[in-house]
């Protein structure tokens, strides 16, 4: 009797017969999260590398860039690597300051002023382009993260709500007619769950990597800025 107890409180469900079992609105629901949950790590492993892989290029970038006298006059290998969010700013703020001074040239209006203003204002447009660069695909990992639950929660109550109507039709409630149904209607909220879990923990770490890399940037704009400025007088 012990033995017969002990196995069948450690009998393990068999998930695919209580998919089957479920009524179309949960199956529906649990293919839709279970796409969902393929999209979702196919996101965070993709960003994981790609951020990884753009913060060995900014490194690598910067110590070259840094063992360049002048800035203003670098090569032009140097200057047209937009792959690299250092090396987008670079070039942007380059552009921007040859340009303006060129116009002003032209103007007989030349400063250093107005070229280090546009300068300044070409980092900031392009630290925004490449900030949008790190944190994207993130709002889709949020969206899971938030709406999976409430997807499983929906099929729950639905396969609940199913349950009881056939019960009340059957006109039997015991745990025999109600157990099966009960046991599809929560499977969707284990699928949810499944799909969320996963997704705020690679959501979190990938949102902390973004914002060190934020910071990285703006630190390497504001260097950059002062850099030219030094340079230009």
């Amino acid at each position: 009797m012990p033995f017969s107890f002990s196995s069948q409180l450690f009998s393990v469900v068999n998930v695919w017969d209580v998919f089957l079992i479920t009524d179309r609105v949960g199956q529906a629901v649990i293919v839709l999260l279970a796409i969902f949950s393929i999209f979702a790590w196919a996101v965070m492993l993709g960003k994981h590398s790609e951020l990884k892989k753009l913060r060995e290029l900014n490194f690598a970038f910067e110590r070259k860039i840094g063992q360049e006298r002048h800035i203003l006059e670098l090569p032009e290998n140097l200057k047209s690597r937009r792959d690299i969010p250092y090396a987008d700013l670079l070039a942007d703020a380059l552009e921007a300051y040859w340009r303006a001074a060129a116009i002003g040239k032209e103007k007989g209006d030349d400063n250093v002023r107005s070229r280090l203003e546009h300068a300044e204002n070409a980092i900031q447009r392009a630290l925004a382009r490449q900030t949008l660069r790190y944190e994207a695909s993130m709002i889709f990992l949020a969206s899971v993260v938030s709406g999976a639950p409430f997807m499983g929660l929906f099929g729950t109550v639905w396969g609940v709500m199913e349950a009881f109507t056939a019960a009340a039709e059957q006109g039997s409630a015991t745990i025999v007619t109600l157990a099966p149904g009960v046991a599809a209607a929560l499977l969707t909220t284990i699928a949810g769950l499944v799909v969320a879990i996963p997704s705020v923990f690679g959501y979190n770490f990938l949102l902390g990597n973004a914002k060190t890399m934020i910071t990285e940037l703006e630190n390497y704009a504001s260097t950059l800025a002062d850099r030219i400025e030094l340079e230009a007088k």
